[in-house]
């Protein structure tokens, strides 16, 4: 692999991280500031444990980001993948809601779902990569 793809590669996962730990601290602490700036404080619901669980899930992931970014890109290819599908995930449940119009605010699929997209595309090409990689030096 080379230096500038590598370098590119640990950027990614770098910047997943950082964009995945700050959403969910964000909606974990914030999330009645944030709702009220987008003007649909009223879509909570009375109970917002699953709000929680959702941020620590979104921390979680973007530890596992960090983890992945400071580490064997090549070992860790199975853990990109869980990554990609966590991308992809949070892509399509927001793409269903916006087709079904129950959405609270476009920003939810016009900023977090297509930052997804655009971060899962990216994961699957370094997947794709390192697949290629490990074939290559398998075959000889």
């Amino acid at each position: 692999m080379t230096h500038s793809r590598e370098r590119w590669y640990r950027t990614l996962f770098w910047a997943s991280a950082v964009y995945d730990i700050t959403l969910g601290i964000v909606f974990m602490f914030f999330y009645r500031p944030v709702f009220s700036a987008l003007g649909i404080e009223d879509t909570l619901p009375e109970y917002t444990s699953f709000l929680s669980l959702i941020a620590a899930f979104l921390f979680v992931i973007g530890v596992a980001y960090a983890l992945i970014a400071r580490g064997d890109l090549e070992r860790n290819r199975d853990l990109i993948a869980v990554g990609i599908l966590y991308k992809a995930a949070y892509f399509f449940v927001a793409l269903w809601y916006l087709i079904a119009g129950v959405y609270p605010h476009i920003i939810f699929f016009a900023v977090f779902g297509l930052a997804d997209l655009a971060f899962g595309i990216a994961m699957t090409e370094c997947w794709w990569y390192l697949a290629r990689l490990e074939s290559a030096r398998s075959d000889g």
